[in-house]
């Protein structure tokens, strides 16, 4: 492993054979960090991977390294970037900055009128995205849409969020908007 060259890309329908790693260290990490991270299906993630809406981190040798996606929002007002996981093996060599950048990146191609969000409860992310040009705002500020809002239904915190009218949560909302930025 220590040989191996990361390569960070936009997914391609070969990638589909990782679907099930990723799905299953998503739910293992939110598990072993009792975080917000909210359950992605199979279909969901291989949706992503074909609509060329994901990016993916893997070795040359071969092995899922890491993963991330965006979605749409809103008509295209809004665009958020999720999902992001890195391989337990190559935690702490810059995965999550490199598919941070690149799901990012992908964002701003695709949509450059969009605002994009992210929500979550690290600390690291939260990093990586003011790096980026993203600010913490209030859960007023990002979409509206009903779907979105489902996507937290399988998270342990959702409780909390309803209780609050979802007007905040233990997870950050942070947003770009590309008028600040342009």
């Amino acid at each position: 492993m220590e040989d191996e060259r990361i390569i960070v890309r936009l997914a391609q329908p070969s990638d589909n054979v990782y679907v099930q790693q990723i799905s299953e260290e998503t739910e293992r990490s939110a598990i072993a960090r009792g975080s917000g991270i909210s359950k992605r299906s199979l279909a969901s993630i291989i949706e992503k991977i074909n609509a060329g809406k994901a990016v993916m981190a893997v070795s040359d040798c071969g092995n899922w390294v890491g993963f991330s996606y965006l979605e749409v929002w809103d008509g295209g007002k809004f665009v958020s970037n999720s999902g992001l996981i890195v391989s337990p093996a190559y935690r702490e060599k810059g995965v999550a900055a490199s598919l941070k950048e690149q799901v990012f990146k992908l964002s701003r191609e695709k949509y450059p009128e969009a605002d994009i969000f992210s929500i979550t409860s690290g600390m690291a992310i939260m990093k990586l995205n003011t790096r980026l040009g993203f600010e913490p705002v209030t859960y007023s500020e990002i979409t509206h849409d009903e779907s979105f809002w489902e996507g937290c239904k399988s998270c342990v915190n959702h409780n909390i969020l309803e209780s609050k009218n979802r007007k905040n949560c233990l997870c950050t909302a942070m947003l770009f908007k590309p008028v600040n930025h342009n």
